[in-house]
This record gives structure tokens, C-alpha cells and sequence, in this order.
């Protein structure tokens, strides 16, 4: 893992959604990107349960992340352009984390297959395609 890259994210994210919802980036490297969060009350739905937004955050951010670091040469940013979320398990508290790997990596499209788990079990699997922005002529 680049220490420095690692630093970069953690300082791109200060004051985004991300740090507001305590999403904590654990690793970064070219094979996956890594993070969690601990389960506040902020996290949960009104029925007292991890909310599917927070599953959400978490996985898209990890792709995000990890589209970020691989860029193609001379491109601008990216944007997420679809995300598909299968539930299968839920938390109250503990520690939720994410992992997230490459499955393309093209000059206009990036896909991210993300697997988020809590306790030991796997809780939700993620796909997220990202559309690379490139800067206008």
C-alpha cells in the first residue's frame, strides 16, 4: 500500500459525506480498496437497523476511491453512472467494512464489484460502474 496515495484520499474526503458518516479508508492499493465505518445511531434506520444508505455510502465510496487511484492517463474525474445493491444481512453496531476490486478498467468505463460484511458475515454485495470524465476541448 502507497502511504501517500492512502493520505491523499483521506484528505479528499474531509468534509464530504464520507466524513460526516465516520467512513474510514483502511487500504488502498492497485487490487482493492478497503474501508469501515463503526455503527452510530446515525447509521441506522427507524426500525433500529443499518440503514441501506449506509451500505450504500460505504461500498460506492470504496469503488469511488478506487476508481479515483486509476484513472486513465489525462482524465478529468469520473462519475458513479449505475450501482446495483443485493442485501443480504444486517447490523445494530460493531464495525462494517468494505472491500472492493477491480473487475474492468477501461478508458471510458470502470466496473467495481464491492463486498461489505459485518461480523464476520457478508451483510452486501455491490456493483458500481463509473463513466471517466475527461476534460472538454
Amino acid at each position: 500500500m502507497n502511504t501517500a496515495i492512502l493520505e491523499k484520499m483521506k484528505q479528499a474526503a474531509q468534509g464530504t459525506l464520507t466524513d460526516h458518516l465516520g467512513f474510514e479508508l483502511v487500504a488502498a492499493g492497485a487490487g482493492s480498496v478497503t474501508a469501515a465505518f463503526e455503527v452510530k445511531p446515525h447509521h441506522l434506520a427507524p426500525n433500529g437497523y443499518l440503514h441501506a444508505a449506509s451500505i450504500i455510502m460505504l461500498a460506492d465510496s470504496c469503488c469511488g476511491f478506487g476508481c479515483m487511484m486509476h484513472l486513465p492517463e489525462g482524465a478529468q474525474s469520473f462519475t458513479t453512472i449505475e450501482i446495483k445493491s443485493n442485501h443480504l444481512g444486517t447490523a445494530r453496531d460493531g464495525r462494517v467494512e468494505c472491500e472492493a476490486k477491480p473487475v474492468h478498467q477501461g478508458r471510458t468505463t470502470q466496473v467495481w464489484d464491492a463486498t461489505v460484511t459485518a461480523a464476520g458475515k457478508t451483510i452486501a454485495l455491490f456493483r458500481c460502474t463509473q463513466m471517466i470524465l475527461w476534460p472538454k476541448s
